[in-house]
């Protein structure tokens, strides 16, 4: 089967995928939950167990190891994460990790799965929002830099100086000639604090989540009180303008797409896979001592795609169908 094909096979599989375990576990309760908010809150327990039928029980278990068994899987691979950040600090190397994407793509619960058991001194999440006046008078990735790690210091940054490149031209937040500019200098700059011997590693992560699921996860956070504050007013035009990004997406992999600073696109439909291959990617990206020799690091090329071979993909896709899928 043609990669095309594969991905167009993908998103149609997307369409039927389950819930997340919790969504499953919330969607069973639902039934029953006039039996069960009218008693007690220190009762509701025991009234559940009565009222729920079997098929709604099993479905509740399996929802509960589904989610206990990803949680496990992923906890070897933290561990690595904790040596590997050690080896950064013996070392005295610093780590930049760029993840960028469509909205919805995953981006935040990724760093959140790869940071938790880290040692919180020795990393940090930059998440910039808009720039102040005085700022936008300023060199655009400047901003970024300023949050730049210290030797042995990890820096993850959810959405990076490449806004300027994906959401900015998109949106009309920049105008044509500063997205130009931006694409012709921005791998000069990259290469200028990459040239400290060796010292800086930069890992370019792209988030690729398909229009059907991404349109699940926004109705989702449009129900969801705990959720709504993540609407904002790109992710309100994001599906109006899939074909703007999509093609903002083609132009950042053909022109910042490079040997010494790729681009890695993440599959993120399916959340635990994206977060168990991205904790490859980054662990392949540094050597360090004591790697578990018993686990898998090969990325799945399914879940994982270089910048070029994505390239490729899409201009199958566009000669197909008229235009790209991913």
């Amino acid at each position: 089967m043609k990669n095309s094909e594969i991905m167009e096979s993908k998103q149609n599989d997307s369409e039927e995928r389950m819930p997340g375990s919790t969504t499953q576990i919330r969607e069973v309760m639902k039934k029953v939950e006039s039996d069960v908010t009218c008693v007690a809150p220190d009762k509701r327990l025991q009234k559940a167990m009565k009222v729920l039928k079997k098929k709604d029980k099993n479905e509740i278990v399996q929802a509960v190891l589904e989610k206990f068994y990803n949680s496990e899987e992923l906890k070897p691979y933290q561990a690595e994460l904790i040596k590997m950040q050690r080896h950064l600090e013996r070392t005295a190397k610093k780590m930049v990790i760029l993840f960028d994407g469509r909205d919805a793509s995953g981006k935040g619960g990724t760093i959140r799965r790869v940071t938790r058991y880290m040692n919180e001194k020795r990393y940090h999440v930059v998440a910039l929002g808009k720039p102040s006046e005085q700022q936008k008078t300023e060199l655009h990735i400047k901003r970024y830099i300023e949050h730049f790690p210290y030797a042995g210091e990890i820096v993850l940054f959810d959405r990076s100086w490449y806004n300027r490149a994906l959401v900015e031209p998109v949106m009309g937040f920049c105008t044509q000639n500063q997205y130009n500019r931006f694409m012709k200098k921005v791998i000069a700059y990259e290469q200028n604090f990459l040239e400290d011997a060796g010292k800086t590693i930069l890992l370019k992560l792209y988030f690729s989540v398909s229009k059907e699921e991404q349109a699940r996860r926004f109705e989702r956070r449009k129900n969801d009180p705990l959720r709504q504050w993540k609407l904002s007013e790109v992710d309100l035009q994001a599906q109006e303008l899939w074909d703007e990004f999509t093609e903002k997406k083609y132009q950042l992999l053909k022109k910042t797409h490079t040997k010494k600073s790729p681009w890695y696109v993440i599959r993120s439909d399916d959340k635990h896979l994206a977060r168990r291959e991205t904790m490859k990617v980054i662990l392949n990206a540094v050597r360090y001592r004591g790697r578990n020799r018993k686990l898998d690091f090969t990325p799945d090329p399914d879940i994982v795609i270089p910048g070029n071979k994505e390239l490729k993909i899409m201009k199958k896709q566009e000669k197909k169908y008229g235009k790209s899928l991913v």
